[in-house]
């Protein structure tokens, strides 16, 4: 599924260019225009689905695809190797949960402090 209106699904598309991270059939990675840390990229399902709160069952093989692949990624774009390094992953859901586009993403954030910003 695709929503035509959505920035993410145009994004993946190539309507709209990117910083690509990584790309394969179900996942696109690409940097976040605003970042907060030395490392910070979006993972998003190929898949338009507006949130968390949208998940259902079906989609545990591929959040957990999403969650496997993100180590790999995080140290490939510099994050430092756990335990003395790291990184954080954070997915928004809801207007009150800070998300701001509604196609579920994850935030993958780290590198050399002090970034911290919350």
């Amino acid at each position: 599924m695709h929503d035509p209106n959505c920035l993410f699904c145009k994004i993946i598309a190539g309507q709209i260019p990117s910083k690509k991270v990584y790309e394969d059939e179900e996942i696109f990675a690409f940097h976040d225009i605003h970042p907060w840390a030395p490392v910070h990229f979006l993972m998003v399902p190929k898949l338009h689905i507006p949130s968390m709160a949208q998940v259902t069952p079906e989609h545990a093989g591929l959040l957990g695809r999403m969650l496997a692949l993100a180590p790999r990624l995080a140290l490939e774009q510099g994050c430092n190797p756990y335990p003395e390094g790291g990184y954080r992953l954070v997915v928004n859901t809801g207007l009150e949960g800070g998300q701001e586009i509604h196609h579920l993403h994850m935030h993958v954030i780290g590198g050399p402090r002090p970034w911290l910003k919350g």
